[in-house]
């Protein structure tokens, strides 16, 4: 379970009263179609939650902390600026690369003078202005309100399939679907199917090598998660698998990987596993987590938090 474990404290940085903010249409258009991961936050969380501000400093990972370095270097400041931040991995002839969208209320003219007084000059690719990032991502606006940033080449693949020239995410009809079924969350994330094959993997360990689960294995489609604040904090994982009796064959595997760590767990890592449930609805698993506010800050400052997050 430390996997699930890892993918809340991750998640809670976006700790969120807020309601959420859909992908606009701009975003949606530059992401390609073979998709590994999307994770959609509500940026605004970062400034208005006390949770959020409690695990920032703790939790927040490398590249996010890059990012807002690299936003204040052309003159956007995160805190202000940023209302929704997206991160898009996906697969391409040179391996999985990985694309930023920002969605917010952005000073374009003010910062792009800012690049001209700097000198920067920005890289021609078909209709879109590629301008040099600190830390060496580059970035283009979509439009007024979203900003596309990532290495040259991801950027450059992202605005291959806005242009016709590749297969964008539309035309992933799975992905598709479980995007719409998560996106009013406040935070939400979707997984193919290989991404989930290995969350699934991690998470059950010993489990994971039983005959039981390869052939689960391969009837996996994908998953989707959401977190919500609204009562605590609850995250809500699904699986969608080919059929029921694959979901009911892995909400059992699952069951028993929750039943083992129990036995060996105590104080911290106990009360979160007793959080959590698990069963299967129709060709889908469902794993939930639910706790209040004060034990899981009580977690987040755990030995037990700070090695699971390494």
């Amino acid at each position: 379970m430390k996997r699930i474990v890892v993918c809340l404290c991750m998640l809670l940085l976006a700790g969120l009263p807020a309601m959420a903010t859909a992908l606009g249409t701009s975003a949606r258009t530059v992401i390609p179609s073979d998709i590994q991961q999307i994770i959609s936050v509500d940026y605004r969380a970062l400034r208005n939650s006390p949770t959020a501000q409690a695990l920032k400093a703790r939790v927040l990972p490398d590249q996010l902390k890059e990012f807002e370095s690299s936003l204040r270097g052309v003159g956007i400041d995160p805190d202000v600026d940023v209302e929704q931040l997206t991160f898009a991995s996906f697969r391409s002839k040179k391996g999985v690369e990985i694309i930023g969208l920002a969605q917010g209320t952005f000073p374009t003219k003010k910062i792009l003078a800012r690049m001209k007084a700097k000198k920067i000059k920005a890289l021609k690719y078909r209709t879109s202005d590629l301008w040099s990032m600190p830390g060496g991502q580059e970035m283009t606006f979509l439009d007024d309100s979203t900003m596309l940033f990532g290495q040259r080449a991801a950027v450059q693949s992202a605005l291959d399939s806005r242009d016709g020239e590749a297969p964008a995410l539309n035309s992933n009809s799975t992905i598709a679907d479980m995007i719409q079924a998560v996106d009013s969350g406040p935070v939400w994330s979707v997984l193919d199917a290989q991404g989930t094959q290995n969350m699934l993997y991690s998470t059950l360990g010993d489990a994971a090598k039983l005959a039981d689960y390869e052939v689960v294995r391969k009837r996996l489609l994908g998953s989707r998660y959401t977190m919500e604040f609204n009562n605590g904090v609850s995250f809500n994982l699904s699986v969608v698998t080919s059929d029921s009796m694959t979901a009911a064959t892995l909400s059992s595997l699952i069951q028993a990987g929750v039943l083992f760590r129990k036995m060996n767990a105590q104080g911290v890592e106990k009360a979160a596993l007793d959080s959590v449930t698990v069963n299967s609805d129709s060709a889908n698993l469902k794993l939930n987590f639910k706790s209040d506010e004060a034990k899981f800050r009580s977690l987040v400052q755990s030995d037990l938090f700070a090695s699971v997050i390494k």
